[in-house]
């Protein structure tokens, strides 16, 4: 793995680095070949002390990728890492699972090796309780936002009038908003 760590308001000292790199490593026990991936490390540093990691991890067929706040640094990075290892054991049983049930064999969850020892909780609150659909009227982003807010929600899907695509607008953790834009 390749990894990119970057700061903001903290300096990356050689030691945080190595810190990072050494629990990171530690997923690739999960991988029976280690994958070509860039590892993306954000370490933040706010006024009130408090230390917030990202680590994004994009791989061929699925992106790991968690964030954590705490007053430690180095907690914090531990709670990532336990984090993206719940995200892999949580895929790959739900891939054995659906390959399972069609008696096929693929070679893309042979990426993951097998942990026997590791024990892997069942998801069962995956099932889809409840479908809407409707018509995207094109507006623009700011639009959108005022619809999200209309109605409550902390997402709102559109279709964008400049470019007629199918965009979503949300409302972040710290009370901004984002947009995604589909390709």
């Amino acid at each position: 793995m390749k990894y990119n760590v970057r700061g903001e308001n903290i300096e990356v000292t050689p030691a945080i680095r190595e810190y990072v790199e050494k629990k990171i490593a530690k997923l690739e026990r999960y991988f029976t070949e280690t994958p070509d991936a860039n590892v993306h490390v954000n370490l933040k540093v706010y006024n009130d002390k408090q230390a917030k990691v990202e680590v994004t991890i994009p791989m061929p067929h699925l992106v790991l990728r968690a964030e954590e706040t705490h007053h430690d640094m180095y907690a914090a990075i531990d709670l990532i890492t336990d984090k993206l290892e719940r995200q892999i054991r949580k895929h790959k049983t739900k891939v054995n699972r659906k390959f399972r049930e069609k008696g096929n064999v693929n070679a893309f969850f042979a990426t993951f090796e097998d942990q026997g020892a590791v024990a892997v909780e069942e998801d069962t609150d995956l099932e889809v309780v409840r479908q809407k659909s409707f018509d995207l009227k094109p507006m623009d982003s700011e639009e959108a936002i005022l619809q999200m807010n209309l109605l409550g929600h902390n997402f709102y899907v559109f279709m964008n009038a400049e470019s007629n695509r199918t965009n979503v607008v949300y409302k972040r953790k710290d009370g901004r908003y984002g947009l995604i834009e589909a390709q």
